[in-house]
This record gives C-alpha cells, structure tokens and sequence, in this order.
C-alpha cells in the first residue's frame, strides 16, 4: 500500500504497525516524534497503531551537538 513519509510515497506492508515501520526504516525510536495525518502518535502507542493506506506520515528524528 502506499503512504508518505516526510514528502514522499512510499510502498509499505498492509497492517503494519508504526513500530514495525520505524524498524524498518531503521529509526531509533529513542529521540524521535511522528505525526500521522497531523495527529502526533505517542511513543507508547507505536507497537499497536497501523499504518492505512494513503496515510501521511512525518517523522522527526532529535538531533544532539554543540
């Protein structure tokens, strides 16, 4: 199915969870925050929310330095 992620589509598996999507993008979960259709997903709901088709999704990874 095809969604979007941070501007552009991509194919993803049917039924699969945030968690599982951000492990295979290989996103630490750690230090990261996702928007999906503008609504802000909780790291404590990343193993049970599925990703629909059409979804538009931002990830936005923290980034450390000095």
């Amino acid at each position: 199915m095809e969604v979007t992620i941070n501007g552009h589509t991509r194919e993803v598996k049917e039924n699969i969870t945030l968690q599982s999507l951000l492990t295979e993008l290989d996103i630490q979960r750690r230090g990261t925050a996702v928007e999906i259709n503008r609504e802000i997903i909780p790291r404590a709901g990343h193993g049970t929310h599925i990703i629909r088709e059409g979804d538009v999704i931002e990830i936005i990874t923290m980034v450390g330095g000095g």
